[in-house]
């Protein structure tokens, strides 16, 4: 094994041998020269680096002298390169929910297929976006078409990104309807309902033997505040089912991420052992010490409830305050050690509205430095998924998931919202 000295640094990186991965072949290899590598696992930048590829893995960085004589090179000298971002809560069968009406009209008068040719376009449009990989949290009524999609997208049946995906999501009965229709007619639901710890179990099982690499649960529901203040909600679960909830998808080698917005849900979601609270607009000093403690992630999801609160206040003015209160929370978790993982809840807003990457500058506004947000949409996402050494990281045997922009995001973080100009994924660069 070859040891380089990487550029600007004085840190080694090992090459990987060739005969360490697997049928690689000279031609195969790929050298990246980069005008600037942002690093986010060393929080370093390195300048005039070249990557160097060896069919869908990053093979090591080395300097350019050291670019062998056969591999292909790729010109990016005048451009900044980084790992490909992660959005770690999606729902690419939904195509926006401000109201009622936007959800309930997906689910009434769109077919499942016709659904899943919508998310087809709305991959593209996040892959476009330098989104390289997304975890995709309750696919909102269509069955398993989540899994379908992952398996398309692996098979390069259609691009897109790589896949993580939480089937239906969970739900007891009477928390997640369609309001407002006749006892007469059977509407289809957004979740798989269960009741029961028992119930609850089966529904895991049921969901990972379809293919689920995450359970979503509805932890709950109804935001209110008390007369003092208070933010509470429904807690859609028992402890005890809850508990059986995480307890089988663990056994199972699952994750669990918990839907819930205020202390009632978090309560019980974090008593029972979840590994993601999702959104988690009110957060009090007991479940900031609580998710510090465990580890558990954090994905705020700014981006949705800025463009759903206007709508909804019309209707509902809590959502102005939860709007308002999620930014108190955000920059308490920030400062009290939280991971917190970039995710949007794409789907909740139009995919072609919004550029995804518009969290990162609104993490920015609340705290976070611009090596903080990159970071929660690189290695931190991926830790939450699991994938370290794997995805959002530099380092060799990575996949070669890997952006590139005009501008540098460290001067200015909205450089990955508007100028993103190209985009490889496994190695190869979008449009496939």
């Amino acid at each position: 094994m070859t040891i380089l000295r990487s550029l600007g640094v004085g840190c080694v990186i090992s090459i990987l041998a060739l005969s360490g991965l697997p049928g690689a072949m000279a031609a195969d290899r790929v050298a990246i020269r980069c005008g600037r590598l942002l690093d986010p696992g060393r929080q370093q930048v390195l300048k005039d680096a070249v990557i160097l590829l060896a069919q869908d893995r990053i093979e090591a960085v080395v300097s350019d002298r050291d670019i062998p004589r056969d591999a292909r090179v790729i010109d990016l000298r005048d451009r900044t390169v980084l790992p490909g971002l992660i959005d770690a809560h999606t729902h690419l069968l939904l195509q926006g929910d401000v109201t009622a009406e936007d959800y309930d009209s997906q689910l009434l008068k769109e077919s499942i297929p016709y659904r899943t040719l919508r998310a087809v376009r709305a991959a593209r449009i996040a892959l476009s976006h330098g989104f390289t990989a997304l975890r995709d949290v309750g696919n909102e009524g269509a069955g398993f078409a989540d899994v379908d999609l992952k398996r398309a997208f692996e098979a390069g049946v259609v691009p897109g990104p790589r896949l993580f995906v939480a089937t239906k999501a969970l739900a007891p009965t009477g928390a997640y309807p369609l309001h407002g229709y006749s006892w007469e007619l059977r509407v289809p639901i957004g979740v798989e309902n269960c009741d029961g710890a028992d119930a609850c179990r089966k529904a895991v099982r049921d969901q990972v033997e379809h293919g689920a690499d995450w359970i979503k649960v509805y932890a709950d529901r109804s935001y209110y505040k008390d007369p003092d203040g208070t933010w509470k909600s429904i807690p859609n679960f028992t402890p005890d089912e809850m508990r059986a909830i995480v307890e089988e998808a663990h056994r199972l080698r699952r994750r669990v991420a918990a839907h819930s917005m205020t202390p009632s849900g978090h309560q019980v979601a974090l008593s029972a052992g979840v590994d993601s609270i999702e959104h988690g607009d009110v957060l009090d000093e007991a479940t900031i010490r609580t998710m510090v403690r465990r580890h558990v992630f954090l994905c705020p999801t700014l981006s949705v409830t800025a463009f759903v609160a206007p709508g909804r206040s019309t209707t509902n003015p809590i959502w102005n305050d939860l709007l308002e209160v999620g930014k108190q929370s955000f920059r308490k978790a920030l400062a009290a050690g939280v991971p917190i993982a970039l995710g949007t809840d794409a789907g909740g807003f139009d995919w072609d509205k919004i550029n995804q990457a518009e969290e990162l500058h609104r993490m920015t506004d609340l705290g976070m430095t611009p090596w903080q947000a990159i970071r929660a949409g690189t290695t931190v996402a991926a830790e939450l998924l699991g994938q370290e050494g794997k995805l959002g990281t530099l380092a060799p045997g990575a996949y070669a998931d890997l952006i590139a922009t005009e501008g540098d995001p460290l001067g200015d973080i909205s450089v990955l919202e508007n100028r993103v100009v190209w985009v490889m994924q496994g190695g190869k660069v979008f449009p496939f």
